[in-house]
């Protein structure tokens, strides 16, 4: 059964916004962003589904919209974004209209992505120092003369004695983790999401598709449809992922439009495109 925690976002209108312009005569600030965005589109109020998706191009607003949300939802978040001087004063002027909001909702970027990403490398490489560390002492113990002279030297003993009876494999496992560049950076990206995403929540995507293959996208499509559909997650979503935007039931703002409208993935402008490349190379699938 769907849940939803919020339900609406009211942004300033154009008359709002010269207002409050009006208001910062004796002020000094550097640009006008996340102002003069959204009333050039149309866009005044977004109706929020249990799946809600952002489609646009780059400058579009997908990111902004998500990070509005999120400060005015106070979700957690993981890494800092880039805020303006008017940023917010910006979303004290929109409204959201929400349910209680768990604690543990959060934003999910791509930066927190490739944050873990490089993390997971940073480790990889500290267990591959450890394991050469570990070779050089097994092959010190192996050959070296057992003598244990007082109890004090019993755990040092002891690590000479397993060496004498275990192969270097097996020593060396014993004493290291399992390194984690056996997943490439779609599974540590994937892992990442099913990690994070947990249930009854609300959950933030910004272009969760970056790093995951299609294999990836397909699995992290059907995640986030069975948690919203069965564990009482909502999800939204900035993304041009064809995979994606076909999800079941979800609302599909086009930002690229004006006035902005809500529409089907297939009436989407990158989708069609990808369907007439593949239209046009048809014949050569058969």
């Amino acid at each position: 059964m769907y849940k939803k925690y919020v339900n609406e976002l009211i942004l300033p209108t154009e008359n709002k916004e010269v207002d409050y312009f009006l208001s910062l005569r004796r002020r000094i600030y550097n640009g006008l962003y996340p102002f003069k965005i959204f009333p050039q589109k149309g866009l005044n109020k977004i109706e929020l589904a249990p799946i809600t998706i952002f489609y646009g191009g780059n400058s579009s607003g997908k990111s902004t919209l998500l990070n509005i949300i999120a400060e005015k939802a106070e979700v957690v978040r993981h890494s800092a974004f880039s805020k303006t001087d008017l940023f917010s004063d910006y979303v004290g002027e929109c409204i959201l209209d929400s349910n209680e909001i768990p604690s543990h909702s959060q934003i999910l970027t791509s930066d927190d992505v490739s944050d873990y990403l490089l993390n997971v490398r940073y480790l990889n490489e500290g267990i591959d120092v450890r394991r050469l560390e570990l070779i050089n002492e097994y092959t010190d113990r192996k050959y070296k003369k057992l003598k244990l002279i007082n109890l004090e030297e019993y755990d040092d003993w002891k690590e000479d004695y397993d060496a004498k009876n275990k192969s270097e494999q097996q020593f060396v496992k014993e004493r290291l983790m399992a390194n984690t560049e056996l997943k490439s950076n779609g599974e540590s990206a994937m892992k990442y999401f099913v990690e994070h995403i947990t249930e009854d929540a609300l959950y933030l995507l910004d272009e969760p598709e970056n790093s995951l293959s299609i294999d990836f996208q397909l699995e992290l499509r059907q995640f986030i449809v069975d948690s919203a559909r069965h564990f009482g997650c909502q999800f939204i979503i900035a993304s041009h992922s064809p995979v994606l935007l076909s999800m079941e039931d979800a609302l599909i703002y086009d930002l690229d439009t004006i006035p902005v409208q809500t529409c089907k993935w297939t009436e989407l402008e990158n989708v069609r495109k990808y369907f007439d490349f593949f239209e046009k190379h048809r014949s050569e699938f058969i």
